[in-house]
């Protein structure tokens, strides 16, 4: 069982690191345009889910504050990889800025909305399973998932570009990001219910609520 949580918790860190820095590419998925984190860091909810219902809010909260201080480490790791002086024959310079050079108010944007939205989604979660005494594992994941999808795009969204487009776009913005985002959170249910009977599997589980 620890094995298993050391691996969940290390999968989580990386969809997280990841998807925090492929967000800077957009693609096109018929008239919305996406960042391609948006495959990414959905895997993060599944995650926390699992773990809330194996071991618990203490791990999965574990987990969530464990994320957020990987973050902070790779964002100083990139902000100072972007201040050293280039070599005078590298000539990537400017490529680096471009993919890894962190906006600011980017980089705060998407620390506050992973806090509110993870240790939201925890919290639901668990309310859920009382609620359900521990039964329908497929409506608590997700009821947790979409309300914390769309804390996640609220927040994030809103710090990001509040005040640089119009109140219409911003709220298009939310709109096209949370609708992708919740066609995801109803896709991962048998993901859950597979990650979760993984995760038991030849041990007890160990859920303090």
């Amino acid at each position: 069982m620890e094995k298993k949580l050391r691996f969940l918790t290390a999968l989580f860190i990386s969809c997280l690191l990841v998807s925090n820095i492929i967000a800077g590419k957009l693609f096109v998925l018929g008239r919305f345009v996406l960042p391609v984190a948006v495959f990414a860091y959905p895997v993060t909810f599944v995650i926390t889910d699992t773990v809330s219902e194996v071991w618990g809010k203490k791990e999965a909260n574990s987990i969530v504050w464990l994320g957020l201080i990987m973050n902070l480490v790779m964002t100083a790791f990139l902000y100072l990889g972007r201040v050293l002086p280039p070599a005078p024959f590298w000539e990537h310079q400017a490529a680096y800025e471009a993919i890894l050079g962190m906006v600011p108010r980017i980089v705060a944007a998407s620390m506050v909305a992973y806090l509110v939205s993870q240790l939201h989604d925890v919290q639901a979660f668990l309310f859920w399973r009382r609620v359900t005494k521990g039964r329908h594992l497929w409506l608590r994941n997700n009821l947790s998932t979409m309300a914390s999808q769309l804390l996640d795009s609220v927040i994030f969204i809103t710090i990001a570009f509040a005040g640089t487009v119009e109140g219409t776009v911003l709220i298009n913005m939310i709109g096209s990001q949370y609708l992708v985002k919740l066609i995801l959170a109803l896709a991962d249910t048998p993901f859950c219910y597979l990650a979760v009977r993984w995760a038991k599997k030849e041990g007890v589980a160990v859920n303090e609520g």
